[in-house]
C-alpha cells in the first residue's frame, strides 16, 4: 500500500506529468483497473457498455476505480455527485509526431493547428484538444469555466523532449473559456497563463482565452486571391491608407465600430478616394488601448474590441470586393511584460531571451524574442501563416524592423552583448525575418511584406538568394523626415535648404522604397500635418496639397495615415474617433478631393507608378533652382509614355517658367494642385504647346505659370 500512495501522490498534489500513468485503464496482473480523478467527490460511477458500475475510493482526495475482468470497451462517462461527463483520460495523448518535429526544429508554418484549442473528434466524441508548449513546468493543467478553474482535475500530459503537453477534453464546445495553470518545476510556484496560441480572447481588461470553432466563413474573394497570385506588383501601384480601427469612427456613446460595421463605413470610402490598399494598426489581442496594438500579447486572437475571428474575415473579404487589399501591421520584434501572457511562460524566459541584454527592450520596457530558439521561430512563423492563411491579408507590415537586426538598438556600451562573431548584428533575427520572407513569398504569392526600418541597413528588400533580407518594400524614412523638415520651413528660407528635396534621389533605387506619412508623425506632440507647415491656414492647407501632390508623383509606393486625407489639425487621438466634422470644411474638402484625383492619376498613368523602384523611371528636369524654389522633373513608363511634373515651393507665382520636355506639340494639365477645386487660387491654364527650343538637356520646352505653393502634372495631348 505505500507503494500505491506514492503512486497517487504526484496526481492528487497536482503535480504530476503524467496522469495517464495512474488514470485511464491499466492492466493489473489478471484484472483490468480503470482508475479516474474527481477531486472532492463523494460517489462516482462509471459508464461503459451499456451499464454503470460504482467505483470505489482509493484515496480521499478523489481517486476512485473500478477492477474488471476484461478491458473496458470505449469511453466511457463518469458521474461524480450528479454531474456525469466523458472522462477526458479515456482518451490517451494523439500528437501528431511531424509536426511536433518541425515545430523543434523551428520549421512549423501551422504551429497554431498543433498548439491551443484545438475541435477534435475521437472516438466519435467531439471535443477539445489542448496542446502548449511548456518545457519548464512540472505540471500544467487547463482550467477554466467548465471546471470551476480547478487546476487538479484536468491534468495535462507531457509529451517527452518536445516540451508539449496534451489534453483532450470530450464534450467541450466553442465559447468555452480557458487559461493554463502551470506549476514550476524548479521553484513549485503556480500561476496562470493565457494560450499563446489562442484565436479568441475575451474583451479587455478580462484575459481568459476562448474556445472558438474552426470557422466556416463562406469566402467570396477567390477572383481576387487568383488576381493577387499573378500580381506583378513592383510595376504597380501600391498606395496605401493607414488605419487605426478603434479611433476612425466611433458610436455616439464612444463605442467602437465592430469589424463588420467598418466594412459597410470604411471600405467604400477608402475605395472612393482611390487607395489601392488599408493597413490596418494591429489588430493581434492586446491588453492596453494606449498601445495601440503594437504591445501584443494574441499572435493568433484578432482583438475582441471590434467583434468576432469571422467579424474580421467579413472586413478583408469586403476589401477585396471593392478591390482594395488589405495589409496587417504585425509586431514579431517585441512583446509586453504583463504576468499572465508570454512573458515567462513557464517560469522561466522561454519566448524571451533569457539574458536582459538581449531579452528586454530599453525604450519600451517589453520582451524581446529569443529568434535564437527553434520552438520561438515556429510560433512567430505560424502566427504570419495564420493571418495570411486564415483571415486572406493581402501582406504584413513588420513592426521596428531596425530593433530587431542591432543587438545594440537603444542601447549604451555595457548594456549588450556581442553576436558570435563579435559583431552587433543579431544574427538569430536577421535568419528568422529571411526565412519569414521566404515563406510569404513563396506560400502567399502576390503577398507583401514591408519593413518599417529606419537604418542603412543594406538589401532590406532585396531577394534572401542575393544576400538580402528578402522584404518586398522597405519604408523611406529619410525621404518622410527629409520632406516634413522642408516643408516646415518658411518659404523665405527653403532656397537654403533645397537638397532636402533632391537628395532623396541618390539613393531613391537602392531598396523597393514606400513613401510613409504614417501615425507615428501625427502624435506623441508632433503636431498634425496642417499644423507642421508654416502661414495661414490657406498657406498651410496649399503646402499640405503641394505635399501630397510631391509624394504622390515621386518615385515608390506610398502610405498616409488615416485624417491625412483631409488635413485634421487636431494631433491624432487614440481615444475618439477623427475630427469628420471638420473633413466638411472647404479647406479640408478641397484637400480630400485633391488627394483623391492624386490617387487615381497616380493608379491610371503608368508613368506614376511603373517603375517606382528604377532609374530608368525618374529624369530631374531642373533640380537646381533653389533661388525660386522650384523643382521639375519626368516621370516615365516602360513603353516611354511619360508625364511632367513642375512645382512651386514659394507662395509667389512664378510666371513664364521655362520645363524642358522631350518633343515639341501640345501639352495637358492633368492636374494643377492650385485649382479653386481643390480650395487654390486657380493660377495656371489647361494646355501649354511645347516649342523647339531647347531646355535642360531636352529638344523642346513649354512655359508655363507655377501656382504659388502649388504644381501642376503634364502630359503630352493624346
Amino acid at each position: 500500500m505505500p507503494a500505491y500512495d506514492a503512486q497517487l501522490r504526484p496526481l492528487v498534489e497536482a503535480r504530476t506529468h503524467d496522469p495517464f500513468a495512474v488514470l485511464g485503464v491499466h492492466p493489473d496482473g489478471a484484472e483490468w483497473v480503470l482508475r479516474v480523478w474527481r477531486p472532492g467527490a463523494s460517489s462516482v460511477t462509471l459508464d461503459f457498455d451499456g451499464s454503470s458500475v460504482a467505483a470505489r475510493r482509493v484515496d480521499a482526495a478523489g481517486v476512485f476505480e473500478v477492477r474488471l475482468d476484461r478491458r473496458p470497451p470505449g469511453p466511457w462517462r463518469v458521474t461524480a455527485d450528479g454531474h456525469t461527463a466523458w472522462d477526458p483520460y479515456a482518451f490517451p495523448p494523439a500528437p501528431p509526431t511531424q509536426a511536433l518535429y518541425l515545430f523543434a526544429e523551428g520549421r512549423l508554418y501551422q504551429g497554431y493547428r498543433l498548439l491551443g484549442a484545438l475541435p477534435e473528434v475521437r472516438a466519435g466524441i467531439a471535443g477539445i484538444c489542448f496542446r502548449v508548449w511548456a518545457p519548464g513546468a512540472e505540471r500544467v493543467s487547463v482550467v477554466g469555466d467548465f471546471n470551476a478553474w480547478d487546476g487538479r482535475t484536468h491534468l495535462l500530459q507531457n509529451l517527452g523532449v518536445s516540451g508539449v503537453w496534451e489534453l483532450f477534453v470530450p464534450g467541450l464546445g466553442a465559447g468555452a473559456l480557458y487559461k493554463f495553470e502551470l506549476r514550476q518545476r524548479d521553484t513549485g510556484s503556480v500561476f496562470l497563463r493565457e494560450d499563446p496560441y489562442a484565436r479568441s480572447v475575451e474583451c479587455r481588461p478580462a484575459t481568459s482565452s476562448r474556445v472558438v470553432a474552426d470557422t466556416h466563413f463562406a469566402w467570396t474573394d477567390a477572383p481576387w486571391l487568383a488576381r493577387r497570385a499573378h500580381w506583378d506588383w513592383l510595376h504597380s501601384p501600391v498606395n496605401i491608407y493607414e488605419l487605426h480601427a478603434g479611433s476612425w469612427l466611433r458610436h455616439p456613446d464612444g463605442r467602437f465600430y465592430s469589424y463588420r460595421e467598418l466594412a459597410a463605413r470604411l471600405v467604400p470610402y477608402v475605395a472612393a478616394l482611390g487607395f489601392t490598399h488599408i493597413e490596418l494598426l494591429p489588430i493581434t489581442e492586446h491588453p492596453l488601448d494606449e498601445s495601440w496594438g503594437y504591445q501584443t500579447t494574441g499572435f493568433f486572437a484578432p482583438t475582441s474590441r471590434f467583434g468576432e475571428p469571422d467579424d474580421l474575415r467579413a472586413l478583408i473579404d469586403a476589401c477585396h470586393a471593392a478591390n482594395l487589399g488589405c495589409i496587417l501591421d504585425w509586431v514579431p520584434g517585441h512583446f509586453p511584460a504583463n504576468d499572465g501572457a508570454l512573458a515567462h511562460f513557464d517560469g522561466s524566459a522561454l519566448y524571451e531571451h533569457g539574458d536582459p541584454r538581449r531579452g528586454r527592450h530599453p525604450d519600451w520596457g517589453t520582451h524581446i524574442f529569443n529568434y535564437g530558439r527553434n520552438e520561438v521561430r515556429s510560433f512567430l512563423l505560424s502566427s504570419a501563416y495564420y493571418w495570411l492563411a486564415e483571415f486572406h491579408f493581402d501582406g504584413l507590415r513588420v513592426d521596428a524592423v531596425a530593433s530587431m537586426l542591432y543587438l545594440d538598438y537603444s542601447r549604451q556600451p555595457g548594456e549588450w552583448l556581442p553576436n558570435a562573431q563579435g559583431g552587433r548584428e543579431n544574427l538569430e533575427a536577421i535568419a528568422f525575418l529571411r526565412d519569414l520572407n521566404v515563406m510569404t513569398h513563396g506560400e502567399f504569392p502576390g503577398a507583401l511584406t514591408i519593413a518599417e526600418e529606419s537604418t542603412a541597413w543594406p538589401l532590406v528588400s532585396r531577394p534572401v538568394d542575393g544576400g538580402g533580407l528578402g522584404f518586398s518594400l522597405k519604408w523611406n524614412m529619410g525621404w518622410m523626415n527629409d520632406t516634413l523638415r522642408y516643408f516646415h520651413f518658411d518659404p523665405v528660407y527653403r532656397r537654403y535648404h533645397h537638397n532636402l528635396l533632391t537628395f532623396g534621389q541618390i539613393y531613391a533605387y537602392s531598396e523597393n522604397f514606400l513613401l510613409p506619412l504614417s501615425h507615428d508623425e501625427v502624435v506623441h506632440g508632433k503636431g498634425s500635418l496642417p499644423n507642421k507647415m508654416p502661414g495661414d491656414e490657406w498657406q498651410r492647407y496649399a503646402n499640405l496639397r503641394l505635399m501630397f501632390l510631391l509624394q504622390l508623383t515621386t518615385p515608390g509606393k506610398k502610405l498616409n495615415f488615416m485624417g491625412n486625407e483631409f488635413g485634421q489639425t487636431r494631433e491624432w487621438r487614440s481615444d475618439w474617433e477623427l475630427e469628420w466634422a471638420q473633413a466638411a470644411q472647404p479647406p479640408n474638402a478641397g484637400l480630400s478631393r485633391l488627394l483623391g484625383d492624386l490617387n487615381r492619376l497616380y493608379r491610371d498613368v503608368r508613368a506614376l507608378h511603373e517603375c517606382d523602384h528604377e532609374p530608368a523611371g525618374f529624369r530631374w528636369i531642373d533640380c537646381d533652382d533653389a533661388a525660386r524654389s522650384t523643382l521639375s522633373y519626368q516621370r516615365l513608363a516602360r513603353d516611354g509614355s511619360y508625364v511632367i511634373v513642375a512645382l512651386n515651393f514659394t507662395p509667389v507665382p512664378r510666371a513664364g517658367v521655362v520645363v524642358g520636355v522631350p518633343t515639341v506639340g501640345e501639352f495637358d494639365v492633368l492636374l494643377n494642385s492650385d485649382s479653386r477645386h481643390y480650395g487654390g487660387s486657380d493660377v495656371g491654364v489647361a494646355r501649354v504647346t511645347a516649342t523647339a527650343r531647347p531646355a535642360h538637356g531636352m529638344a523642346a520646352s513649354i512655359m508655363v505659370d507655377l501656382p504659388p505653393l502649388g504644381g501642376l502634372v503634364l502630359a503630352p495631348t493624346v
